[in-house]
């Protein structure tokens, strides 16, 4: 037998067995952690390097009609490294299919972009600043209605909806004031009526929440976040457990061009490998710096789903693992106090974006500008993996 054939065998072997190892999407028999370490983690077939290849090539070799003889033709298609980082996102929230983005304001639009003219999107009252503005200086363009409401009132909800109603938008929890939404009430509510139920579940993760499980049809990431979790990589995706979305949102991210570059891919599937363990040190840090805030009198309120006084506290036990490292507390005082002690902290950094090793700290009203609502004396905190003593010990002092 040739050395050629030797090794088409071989690599036709390594493919089956590790096709046999790796969960089908959803399995039942494998956990969160275990999936987040071997999905889409296939060992190279020609190489058995356990490292997934990186493929940075724009172009692929076709057919003379353009058949797509190697599976790929084209990057803005869909490319390699891609697929692997769609995998493991659709088996960690347990979807039909993931679509990756190059970043999470992308992933949002690709969602709205599928709706037809006259269609009418319901927001809840606490979301990102820039889904906000999207909805304002977007919708309207494209002949969407939009409207804001306070979806931890469900007969609220009832109300707000109209015939022309197709997409109910949460995040749980929120930002920045951390509020729970119910995720399985709002979707029956929004089966009822026709609608899809989108969840943002950028602060909880895969990890700590599974709104698919709970009953949404659409989950929304910024990668950029824990996914990819080091502060070093942009991105978004969108899961989704229907056919009929999924066609829809390949077709937008194709056509409009928001797709993910092969590296950032790279990066946000490494980035997932220790999703569960940083987890956990996350959420333990989260609740020591909570607790501490709760317990210090500069401080007015602490936002934080993990505290039993936070009106979310039973819902958030209820659907979530754990309860995350997200965190905004009010200082007493105003706009000044809660700058005073933005400037006087040395372990916290001043800067925007969430879910890295690193702990942040932001004054969120100056970060959104003129149009923000939110409190002047509130400060929007990012827990990272530092030691949670040296992190509490800094905003004390800073907070003294």
């Amino acid at each position: 037998m040739s050395d050629n054939r030797k090794i088409t065998i071989s690599s036709s072997l390594t493919a089956a067995h590790n096709a046999m190892r790796v969960m089908g999407r959803g399995s039942p028999a494998l956990r969160p952690e275990t999936i987040a370490v071997r999905a889409g983690a296939e060992i190279d077939p020609d190489t058995g390097a356990l490292s997934p290849p990186l493929h940075l090539s724009t172009t692929f070799e076709h057919g003379p009609a353009s058949e797509a003889i190697h599976g790929f033709r084209y990057a803005r298609e869909k490319n390699p490294t891609q697929l692997r980082l769609e995998a493991a996102l659709r088996d960690l929230e347990g979807g039909l299919a993931a679509v990756v983005f190059s970043s999470g304001m992308a992933a949002a639009a690709a969602v709205l972009q599928t709706l037809k003219p006259g269609s009418h999107v319901i927001f809840s009252d606490d979301i990102y600043i820039d889904v906000r503005n999207l909805a304002r200086d977007f919708l309207p363009v494209w002949g969407i209605d939009s409207s804001i409401e306070n979806l931890q009132d469900l007969d609220g909800l009832s109300r707000a909806l109209r015939p022309s109603t197709k997409l109910i938008w949460i995040e749980t929890p929120s930002n920045p004031l951390l509020k729970i939404l119910d995720i399985q009430s709002l979707s029956l509510i929004a089966r009822q009526a026709g609608a899809l139920l989108l969840v943002d579940n950028t602060f909880a993760t895969p990890i700590l929440q599974r709104p698919l499980s709970l009953g949404a049809d659409v989950v929304l990431h910024s990668t950029t976040k824990y996914c990819g979790g080091h502060s070093d990589v942009q991105g978004g995706c969108l899961i989704v457990k229907s056919q009929e979305l999924l066609d829809k949102l390949l077709h937008v991210r194709e056509i409009l061009g928001a797709v993910a570059s092969p590296f950032g891919s790279w990066l946000i599937l490494r980035g997932l490998r220790s999703l569960p363990c940083r987890m956990e040190r996350h959420s333990a840090n989260g609740n020591a710096v909570a607790a501490a805030l709760a317990a210090c009198p500069s401080v007015q309120t602490v936002y934080y789903p993990g505290l039993p006084s936070h009106p979310g506290h039973h819902v958030a036990r209820r659907q979530m693992k754990s309860f995350g490292a997200m965190l905004s507390f009010l200082v007493r005082g105003g706009r000044e106090e809660a700058l005073g002690v933005a400037s006087r902290v040395k372990l916290f950094v001043n800067a925007t974006s969430l879910g890295g090793v690193e702990s942040l700290i932001e004054h969120r009203a100056s970060n959104e500008g003129k149009l923000s609502r939110v409190p002047q004396n509130l400060l929007r905190v990012s827990v990272g993996l530092e030691h949670p003593d040296d992190l509490i010990e800094d905003l004390l002092q800073a907070l003294a």
